[in-house]
């Protein structure tokens, strides 16, 4: 299964900001939630993969197998992520809150939440190695940041786990188009072909 790790560091971990305002009082939550579509979705589906929204010390998981009732649009998938953050008592130790079909709470930060996956890790990084010199990996578990670069700590935590640091293009591009980039990859066996 794909997955994708998306670190966030401006985002709120209370339910508290406006759907209203997603790039500013949402802390970027726009550039997360598209993020999410473009790991779940595909123009008439989703996806067999999950994405991993890390804000704060909690981390909101949405399974494209179990999802019901996901809508492409960045304000809905903020709305779930606001669900999800409310229902943060719910969640005990490392057992998950089930906010809705497909998506879960847990109340782990990003240390917690790599050692909890299971997969081949790969960093997605702009000064990684080039994405078409590398295969695609079984199971890959693709961690990447938001608007921002990683903190010294996290780099340091992802140096010490990842089993690749790639880069998807010669520049820096947004999340959500990452995660698309990084699909097609996965979708034409690292750029050598077109399956069903």
């Amino acid at each position: 299964m794909r997955q994708f790790l998306l670190r966030a560091h401006d985002a709120p971990a209370e339910p508290t900001f406006s759907l209203n305002d997603l790039p500013g009082d949402g802390g970027r939550m726009d550039l997360l939630c598209r993020a999410v579509g473009a790991g779940l979705f595909t123009s008439h589906g989703i996806r067999d993969a999950r994405v991993h929204l890390v804000v704060g010390d909690v981390t909101v998981e949405f399974d494209g197998e179990t999802a019901r009732n996901l809508n492409p649009d960045a304000r809905s998938t903020a709305a779930r992520v606001r669900d999800a953050l409310d229902s943060r008592a719910d969640a005990i130790g490392h057992q998950p809150a089930e906010v809705s079909p497909g998506v879960k709470l847990y109340r782990t930060g990003l240390a917690d939440t790599l050692d909890r996956l299971d997969g081949h890790l790969v960093q997605l990084h702009e000064d990684g190695s080039p994405l078409p010199e590398a295969s695609p990996p079984a199971d890959p578990i693709f961690v990447l940041s938001d608007h921002r670069d990683f903190t010294d700590e996290e780099a340091t935590l992802l140096a010490e786990r990842a089993d690749d640091r790639l880069r998807v293009g010669p520049r820096a591009i947004h999340a959500d188009h990452t995660v698309a980039v990084v699909h097609n990859w996965l979708d034409t066996d690292g750029y050598t072909a077109y399956g069903e």
